[in-house]
C-alpha cells in the first residue's frame, strides 16, 4: 500500500511551510517545498525572480517545479500561494496527491513579517484583495480544508488526522 502525496494550498503566510516539516515526520513521508526548490534552481530568491524577470517567468518556473514535485511518490509538497491560478499546476498535483486547502484568515496574517512575499511585501492589505481573488480556487481544488486557527500543535493534530482518516490518501 503506497502513500499518496499530500498537496498543502493556501495563501501565503497561512502556514504551508511551518505544517509541512511536521506532517512529514508525523507521517514518516519527505518533504518538498516548492518555493525553495524554485530559488535552488534560479539561484535568487523569488522577489529578485519577480524584480528581474516578472511574474510570468517565476509562475513558467512553478509550473514546471510543480510537474516534477507530482511525478514524486509520497511526499508532502508545501506549494506557493499561487499554484492555483494555472489549472495545469492543479491538474499535476491532484493526480498523485491529496490536496489541502489550509484556511487561514487574512487578518491573522497581516502584521506578519511577508518582506519575502513579493506579491504582498510592499502592501500587507493586499493579502485582503488575493484571499477575495483565490478563496474560490482553493475551495474548489482543496480535497480537505483545515482552519488555522489556534496553536501549532492543535492544528498539526487535526491536520494529520483529517489527512489519514481520508479513504483516498492510501491506495
Amino acid at each position: 500500500m503506497t502513500k499518496r502525496n499530500i498537496v498543502l494550498i493556501g495563501l501565503s503566510g497561512c502556514g504551508k511551510s511551518t505544517f509541512a516539516p511536521l506532517l512529514a515526520k508525523a507521517l514518516q513521508m519527505d518533504c518538498v517545498d516548492m518555493d525553495a526548490e524554485i530559488v535552488r534552481e534560479a539561484g535568487m530568491p523569488i522577489s529578485e525572480i519577480f524584480a528581474s524577470r516578472g511574474e510570468k517567468a517565476f509562475r513558467d518556473m512553478e509550473t514546471e517545479t510543480a510537474r516534477r514535485c507530482a511525478a514524486m511518490d509520497g511526499v508532502i509538497i508545501s506549494t506557493g500561494g499561487g499554484v492555483i491560478l494555472r489549472p495545469e499546476n492543479m491538474e499535476a498535483l491532484s493526480k498523485t496527491g491529496l490536496v489541502v486547502f489550509l484556511d487561514r484568515s487574512p487578518d491573522d496574517i497581516v502584521g506578519e513579517d511577508l518582506s519575502d512575499r513579493p506579491l504582498v511585501a510592499a502592501d500587507q492589505q493586499k493579502i485582503y484583495r488575493l484571499y477575495e481573488q483565490r478563496i474560490g480556487l482553493y475551495r474548489q481544488y482543496g480535497e480537505i480544508t483545515v482552519q488555522n486557527r489556534g496553536g501549532i500543535a492543535d492544528v498539526a493534530q487535526t491536520l494529520i488526522t483529517r489527512i489519514t482518516e481520508d479513504p483516498s490518501w492510501k491506495n
